[in-house]
């Protein structure tokens, strides 16, 4: 059955034995935010927080702690059984990924009556965003936030709109401070095009959309192509659309929580600090644009899913670095792909998935590495990542042990550890390993707009013979013969073998 909204997804993880229901009453006041970060570092159930004290309605929201976050042994399996593709191998699953990429469905206008994000409707003064209860999730935080957020813009070059991920600062009942940093699609729409000609740019920020519309927002779809479309190809299924109450944007029909409003042209609020995900305060507060509220539309007692950054090992342990591992990997094998590159897979470490990545490539002549390297770190979608680590095509980017296997048998550091200049190279002001004056301005939170990024050569040399111990075939051919014998599969896996290794 296609997973069409997050309820069915909540679904999906209740049949599998993933979630725990918390009945006793949580505050929305870190104590959340608490649970949550701890279960993420255990690998536990994800918490669903059935009764949320101090909300200020009796609209009876129940919050939900990281929900996308995968098993850390294999992070997108939720995602491929949202989907009904492969699980057990990382790789078939991203094969599977782009597949679906490849067949994107238009989507399905369908009337307010048969929108469940229709069934609370509010507009102007009734409007009220402090009748949710908005986690404070980091003690320092600047505010209570909505950190898994689709928003939904205009797009002159579609009919559908532009989705993107935008954490959202709550002010008041009517104003909050959303996040838009200029040089991706959405900003600059805003700053560019909007606040230049001083007008306000409508907007739906959607909570609770399900699996397939946040990927889609977590991709970098190109321009003139709609998001829409490319989530209705992941679940198999067109996304039902409704109209907004007081815009022509439309939203997800069934979203938990829908918050139309306009970003105001030169209006700004603060924004941050906030625990961002390297594990350490982000900020000082900033000037973002304001978010107007006009209308807020939703579901009777709906579920606020929310992201807890900077938790788990390398701080990759959560809804954000699972959307990582799970969509955008598929997404940049596929980009990379059209752009004329032979890659075999493009994936996140799975520890720190917002620095380092593994590229399973074959080097087609000297220096190919060099030039796939400069147009990765040159792409704007791919800013954040400091290093990439190039393996062979047969070898598996998604498989921890694989990767430090070919580092360890193929990387040279005299030869295979390349260096790019801070002249060209552009960078994102989060790096853990920089001081806070090596980060940046204090007043704005920003760092200097240059860097130095890194590659390390882990493909074979084909100069070089190939070491093991024995053959190959006559290893594999004496593991068949045992396991026919009747010793089972798994003996021969070492004990930290993954889905990801496979």
């Amino acid at each position: 059955m296609s997973v069409d909204s997050f309820r069915t997804f909540l679904d999906v993880l209740e049949r599998g034995d993933a979630i725990t229901r918390i009945t006793d009453d949580v505050s929305w006041d870190l104590e959340a935010s608490a649970i949550t970060m701890l279960a993420n570092e255990t690998d536990d159930r994800i918490p669903v927080f059935e009764s949320v004290r101090n909300q200020r309605s009796d609209t009876n929201a129940r919050l939900v702690g990281d929900p996308y976050r995968g098993p850390q042994q294999c992070p997108w399996k939720w995602f491929g059984h949202a989907f009904d593709l492969p699980v057990d191998s990382g790789p078939a699953y991203y094969e599977g990924m782009i597949d679906r990429l490849h067949e994107p469905l238009e989507p399905r206008m369908v009337s307010a009556a048969a929108a469940p994000c229709k069934e609370v409707v509010r507009t102007g003064d009734d409007a009220s965003l402090l009748e949710f209860p908005w986690p404070y999730i980091h003690q320092g935080d600047g505010g209570r936030y909505a950190t898994l957020a689709t928003l939904v813009a205009p797009d002159p070059n579609s009919e559908w709109g532009s989705w993107s991920r935008h954490r959202t600062m709550i002010h008041d009942s009517s104003q909050a401070s959303v996040l838009l940093l200029a040089g991706e699609q959405v900003p600059n729409r805003y700053y560019f095009e909007y606040e230049r000609d001083d007008e306000p740019m409508p907007v739906a920020l959607t909570i609770g959309a399900g699996p397939a519309v946040e990927s889609t927002a977590e991709m970098w779809i190109p321009v003139g192509r709609s998001e829409v479309s490319f989530a209705g190809g992941l679940r198999g299924s067109p996304v039902e659309l409704v109209e907004c109450e007081t815009n022509d944007l439309a939203v997800p029909a069934t979203a938990e929580i829908v918050i139309e409003g306009r970003v105001m042209p030169n209006e700004r609020l603060d924004e941050g600090p906030f625990g961002d995900y390297f594990g350490y305060m982000n900020g000082p507060r900033r000037s973002m644009p304001v978010l107007e509220v006009d209308a807020i539309t939703h579901r009777r007692e709906p579920y606020v899913p929310f992201c807890v950054e900077g938790s788990g090992v390398g701080y990759g342990e959560n809804s954000s670095s699972t959307l990582a591992i799970a969509a955008g990997g598929p997404d940049a094998t596929l980009g990379l792909r059209i752009a004329g590159f032979d890659v075999e897979l493009a994936a996140p470490w799975p520890f720190t998935s917002r620095t380092v990545w593994v590229i399973a490539v074959d080097r087609a002549y000297p220096g190919a590495l060099h030039e796939l390297a400069n147009f990765i770190f040159t792409t704007w979608g791919m800013l954040h990542i400091d290093f990439f680590v190039f393996v062979d095509s047969d070898v598996n980017p998604l498989s921890p042990r694989a990767v430090i296997e070919a580092i360890a048998l193929h990387a040279d550091p005299a030869t295979d550890f390349h260096q790019f200049g801070v002249e060209r190279m552009p960078k994102v002001p989060l790096n853990i390993y920089q001081t806070p004056d090596e980060k940046g301005s204090a007043t704005v939170g920003t760092s200097r707009t240059k860097t130095s990024k890194a590659y390390i050569d882990a493909c074979a040399d084909g100069d070089r013979p190939a070491q093991g111990i024995g053959d190959r075939d006559a290893r594999e051919r004496a593991r068949e013969l045992l396991v026919e014998a009747g010793v089972p599969e798994t003996a021969f896996e070492p004990a930290h073998t993954t889905g990801a290794e496979r």
